[in-house]
């Protein structure tokens, strides 16, 4: 298998790299538990993924690997999701009784989050027509390399179990399971300093 290229996206790239994630998230459990119609789904999802990891745009921390197959969007040490945003989508976007469970979990999430200064992986996501190649691997190595040159910790959420093997090949280990009411299981996990 030959090395995949990664690169630093732009702004200009936001738009590609919003509809990587959508098609990355169209069978993720968390995902669809918020938006089980395929239409809801295609929707508002977009909306989502820039309020929850759009800030990565703004610090040049968003990367893209093989010419769009995949994207990470990474938050640098002191830099967090804009909370009020996430709560403004999720509040016009979600129907009951999801929406009363989501804000649970993210607190339970923000309770798990880690302190100490380190990387956030709000996102990752991989097209499904080109998975299986290395990009996901790729795209956890290229922002790992950077914890691992300033010795910090890195940290994300996991929303699809079937992830949880890739991350902890790339050094995360699971801190515990989120789960309340009718939601899927999501998985923080941390990956220490190296």
């Amino acid at each position: 298998m030959s090395p995949v290229a990664v690169r630093e996206a732009s702004s200009d790239d936001l738009a590609r790299a919003v509809s990587v994630q959508v098609m990355a998230f169209g069978s993720d459990p968390v995902m669809r538990w918020l938006y089980p119609d395929a239409h809801d789904y295609l929707a508002h999802y977009p909306s989502f993924v820039e309020a929850f990891g759009g800030r990565a745009f703004e610090h040049a921390t968003a990367y893209v690997a093989a010419d769009f197959g995949g994207v990470a969007l990474w938050l640098p040490p002191g830099i967090h999701v804009d909370g009020e945003l996430v709560e403004s989508v999720l509040q016009s976007t979600l129907a009951n009784p999801v929406r009363e469970e989501v804000f649970s979990v993210l607190e339970e999430m923000d309770r798990y989050h880690i302190e100490e200064p380190h990387w956030y992986l709000p996102m990752i996501g991989v097209d499904p027509s080109q998975q299986g190649q290395g990009i996901g691997a790729a795209l956890l190595q290229h922002a790992l390399s950077k914890c691992d040159e300033a010795s910090l910790r890195a940290y994300l959420e996991s929303s699809n179990p079937a992830n949880v093997p890739l991350y902890e090949r790339h050094g995360f280990r699971v801190l515990g399971t989120i789960q309340v009411g009718s939601s899927p299981p999501v998985f923080p996990m941390m990956r220490a300093a190296r």
